[in-house]
């Protein structure tokens, strides 16, 4: 069964939460590469976060126009 385009959004949030607390975890015990590769993981989970909530938002918009029509 397909997803929602929110809830695909909402999924990439938390990892990207998720690997943002690795790598302060990681920082904090100074494993500086192994943090800085969460880091980076967690930039590219919240950048698919981000591209999944405006295509949502589009999707709704648009659904919401043709409803009005």
């Amino acid at each position: 069964m397909p997803q929602s385009m929110h809830q695909r959004a909402a999924e990439f949030h938390n990892l990207a939460a998720h690997a943002h607390s690795v790598a302060a975890a990681h920082h904090g015990k100074e494993d500086h590469l192994t943090g800085h590769e969460h880091s980076k993981q967690a930039m590219e989970y919240s950048a698919n976060a981000f591209r999944a909530s405006q295509e949502a938002l589009e999707k709704s918009e648009k659904t919401i126009a043709k409803k009005q029509d």
